[in-house]
């Protein structure tokens, strides 16, 4: 029955949008047959004839190419111009101070004074190329800036602290988080390219355009000519931002497929593990000192915090990590930590097996990433978006991937919440089965992970 509805609804949004198309056409020629005169209101009949007529003239395509290729490479210049502009400014603000008031003035200026003027430029031939970059860079601009403002930038720095190499953190996170931002945006502006770009050939008619017919209907009184050539470029506005969007939105599926290749060959080495120490730090939020922090941590020692809520275990750990600047004090961090945050860090759309291999910057296969998932997770878990796991199944996957990635020390906040006994065990043996000699550094509530972690390594040297 669910298949049955889900093919049923979109068959009766279309019949029911057939119906509103032909409503109005219904509509359409009622008013022209009430005016008398094509003249004024030229019919659909008449214009689908004047629309064949020109269909059908050898000078048709090389018309629509002339205008087609000038407001889509203007557009996609626009795009590009707004990506880099977007993203430096976002990085620098000194560079959005100086760009962004040149580029609200844009926004305001009418395009017939901006065609005015470029025609005095550069002549009638490429304005519309021009007027189309200058309608549509502000709003992809604007777009940009909001989506990097908008972005949280954790889970990004999470993977720069697994030495995730740049262009991989920028596939799986920063891609992705400005796709939705410019599709939205991309909906009005491929529209306001085409308005802009035949706005600018009827003013300026470089001879072989589309602007170019349009004026010449104008001056013959030919009102079906003129309704044809607007249906083309409606037309051809709407198949373009059908394109335009679907790329988009098929980027954001090609970019985390990329960001997430393997490197046959390459393996994942333990480094050597790292003496870790937090010696009378202080931590300032604004006017409140907290600390201080004392950390003792031998190389290769393992050290579980269980101290109440509130005293600073996740802190002492975003110390350690880099994440939060000591006010005072002395701090010896690892040189390459693995680590997992209280809250739950995964790219959603990507699989357990997917999220292992990024964080390894690809050093690690599909095959041992999922030899290494099978110990924590069902089968069935391993290829589905990390979206659809509970709970306690994503935060077993964060587990793994802290294990899986090359490091000196595994620093883990909270890595057993939401786990029942059984499985907290289990993960509990995980850890000290992988950790091969790394420092280890485990802040929790419960006070039983201490003693699981020393049963089990008791029973391991024991064997």
């Amino acid at each position: 029955m669910g298949q049955n509805r889900g093919l049923y609804k979109p068959s009766v949004r279309a019949v029911r949008r057939f119906f509103v198309i032909l409503l109005w056409i219904v509509v359409w020629q009622l008013a022209s047959m009430a005016i008398g005169t094509d003249l004024l209101l030229a019919g659909p009949i008449s214009t689908f004839t004047a629309l064949v007529r020109d269909v059908v003239e050898p000078a048709f395509l090389s018309t629509v190419g002339f205008t087609l290729t000038r407001v889509m490479s203007g557009f996609i210049l626009a795009f590009i111009l707004a990506l880099v502009l977007g993203i430096l400014s976002a990085s620098f603000s000194a560079v959005y101070e100086f760009i962004a008031p040149v580029l609200s003035a844009m926004k305001s200026v009418p395009v017939a004074c901006i065609v005015v003027l470029l025609l005095i430029w550069i002549g009638s031939r490429n304005v519309s190329f021009v007027a189309v970059i200058f309608v549509a860079l502000p709003a992809l601009y604007f777009s940009v800036t909001e989506a990097c403002s908008a972005r949280d930038t954790s889970f990004d720095a999470l993977l720069k602290t697994l030495r995730v190499s740049r262009i991989r953190r920028w596939l799986a996170t920063t891609w992705p988080d400005l796709v939705p931002f410019l599709i939205a945006s991309g909906k009005t502006c491929v529209g306001m390219s085409w308005k802009a770009g035949v706005a600018a050939e009827l003013i300026g008619i470089p001879q072989g355009s589309m602007g170019d017919r349009v004026y010449q209907a104008k001056l013959l009184f030919d009102t079906a000519d003129l309704f044809a050539w607007t249906i083309v470029v409606v037309l051809l506005a709407w198949a373009s931002e059908r394109l335009f969007l679907w790329l988009l939105a098929s980027s954001r599926t090609w970019a985390l497929n990329a960001a997430c290749l393997s490197r046959p060959g390459d393996s994942q080495k333990v480094s050597k593990a790292a003496e870790i120490a937090l010696h009378e730090v202080t931590v300032s939020f604004g006017e409140l000192l907290v600390g201080p922090f004392e950390v003792n941590a031998p190389a290769g020692s393992r050290m579980v915090f269980t101290d109440p809520s509130g005293a600073g275990k996740t802190t002492a750990l975003r110390i350690l990590l880099g994440f939060e600047r000591a006010y005072d004090g002395e701090v010896l961090r690892p040189k390459s930590p693995s680590c997992m945050f209280q809250t739950t860090k995964l790219v959603e759309d990507m699989s357990a097996e997917a999220n292992l291999v990024l964080a390894c910057d690809g050093l690690l296969s599909y095959s041992d990433s999922q030899a290494l998932l099978l110990e924590l997770l069902p089968a069935s878990a391993l290829d589905r978006p990390v979206r659809e796991l509970s709970g306690g199944m994503r935060r077993r996957v964060e587990l793994a991937r802290a294990l899986a990635v090359s490091s000196d020390a595994v620093l883990l906040d909270e890595p057993f919440s939401s786990l029942d006994d059984l499985t907290r065990k289990n993960a509990c043996e995980f850890v000290l089965r992988h950790l091969q000699g790394r420092t280890l550094l485990v802040a929790s509530h419960d006070e039983g992970i201490a003693a699981l972690l020393k049963a089990y390594e008791d029973r391991v040297l024991a064997s």
